[in-house]
């Protein structure tokens, strides 16, 4: 129910709608069935918000279209939605589809920003800081970690998880789970190095960097496989909240990781300002 606010007289609220009193709604937008817009939330103009829960002090950009039916031939009209978190900027037409399978959500955490045509799937979930560049584009069920960031134009497979503070080029492609605190850029889209700088903005101490980059060096070697390569890291490593986190995620992934190499890429990593 809408008490108050400043609410565009064009524009189109369903009755069912539950929008707090100090919501900004723009010109031409149209808020439909079984939403909810938190206190401190900015709407453009023209935007189209549907079956979701937006918490506080989110803003959407014009034209953007949220909670639409998803792209997904097995969906049989069940009720399902999209939650955005608080503090999240969803820029110009960006689209969020809702979830398929009955009660099921697709997910934006908090403070994630997802820049001008960005494209979030059906059953995707994303963490908090999430960062998607310009026309990004995720298949459904994608599950992309905190604070990572995806390039501009990149493109994910359904089904696949992108790792914690992963930082992916833009034009990148990936049917493969992309390991967490990886630099990674190419089609397929290989880990050429450790997202130092990003580490380091999050607060990962020099000595668990060190541990990270290390561990890495070690999936990617050639002399080993990947289960020899893991049994190193734990024994060198074992204990370090980082680095067990990317022992877990290559060991839990079901899609596999994109590991190895082209030649072209070889150095890189012993390049790497660490």
């Amino acid at each position: 129910m809408i008490t108050s606010g400043k609410i565009h007289t064009t524009a189109i609220i369903d009755e069912s709608a539950k929008i707090a009193p100090d919501v900004e709604i723009g010109a031409y937008s149209i808020i439909g069935k079984n939403t909810v817009i938190e206190s401190g939330c900015r709407i453009g103009e023209s935007v189209n918000i549907q079956f979701s829960h937006i918490k506080k002090n989110t803003r959407i950009s014009p034209f953007a279209s949220i909670g639409g039916e998803p792209q997904d031939l097995g969906y049989k009209n069940e009720t399902t939605g999209v939650i955005i978190g608080e503090n999240c900027w969803i820029r110009e037409f960006a689209t969020i589809n809702r979830a398929s399978g009955e009660g099921q959500n697709t997910v934006i955490g908090d403070n994630c920003l997802l820049m001008a045509y960005c494209h979030v799937a059906h059953n995707c979930t994303l963490a908090d800081n999430v960062i998607m560049a310009n026309a990004a584009t995720l298949g459904g069920h994608c599950k992309v970690g905190f604070g990572a960031f995806l390039g501009g134009q990149s493109v994910f497979h359904q089904n696949i998880r992108i790792g914690d503070m992963a930082i992916i080029s833009g034009a990148s492609a990936s049917r493969l789970d992309i390991i967490p605190y990886c630099k990674a850029e190419g089609i397929p889209c290989l880990p050429i190095g450790l997202n130092a700088i990003g580490l380091r903005r999050k607060g990962v101490d020099k000595e668990s960097r060190d541990a990270i980059h290390k561990a890495i060096r070690l999936l990617r070697n050639e002399s080993y496989n990947t289960t020899q390569a893991l049994e190193l890291i734990e024994k060198e490593f074992k204990g370090n909240q980082y680095v067990d986190n990317l022992i877990e995620f290559v060991r839990s992934s079901k899609r596999g990781c994109t590991l190895r190499y082209k030649a072209a890429y070889h150095g890189a990593m012993d390049n790497n300002e660490e």
